[in-house]
């Protein structure tokens, strides 16, 4: 079994405004049972929007799809009944229920929405290699650039060298959190 290869994409339907609870619980719970081969990446789909209010411009998230949550994984038993018992998952989209395992998103579908998010399928440490410029595209230090200065590939973590106050200073962040410049 080649995990590579195994591991696709999943539509998991939640309470709508439960799912930021979801992914922090479905990420502790594949944490708790041991399932880091099996689960992934777990993302809410959304997007920034940028308002203006009393003439000061603030960026609002918004959620592409309310009520969903993405999640990459290889759908083996345990991770299947994981993630359907998560407190919050009402189920998978693409599944007929009466104990059958859901479809996967496609491969061009999950490129679009990824995209519009300015991320990849592809993002793992794997992917990046020391030296590479970067961008911060997610977290407390988005829309900051710098180089790659280690990277766990153990613990799926990069460190970035970002300027900050005029001083290099090593930031930890996830590759899914980070886009190559060219």
């Amino acid at each position: 079994m080649n995990p590579e290869v195994d591991k696709l994409w999943y539509v998991v339907n939640t309470y709508v405004g439960h799912e930021e609870s979801v992914k922090d619980r479905l990420m502790m719970r594949t944490e708790s049972m041991n399932l880091q081969d099996h689960i992934f990446r777990v993302i809410i789909p959304e997007t920034t929007e940028v308002e203006i209010k009393n003439g000061e411009k603030k960026e609002k998230k918004k959620k592409m799809f309310p009520g969903y949550v993405l999640v990459e994984m290889i759908m083996s038993d345990e991770a299947w009944y994981a993630v359907r018992n998560t407190p919050g998952v009402t189920g998978f989209i693409g599944s007929s229920g009466k104990g059958a395992k859901p479809t996967p998103v496609t491969e061009a579908e999950i490129e679009k929405v990824l995209g519009l998010m300015g991320m990849t399928t592809t993002e793992s440490a794997g992917a990046l290699e020391l030296n590479d410029k970067v961008r911060v595209i997610e977290g407390p230090f988005k829309g900051m650039e710098g180089n790659i200065s280690s990277i766990d590939e153990e613990n799926n973590k990069i460190t970035v060298s970002i300027d900050l106050f005029g001083q290099e200073t090593p930031v930890e962040v996830e590759p899914n959190q980070v886009s190559k410049l060219s």
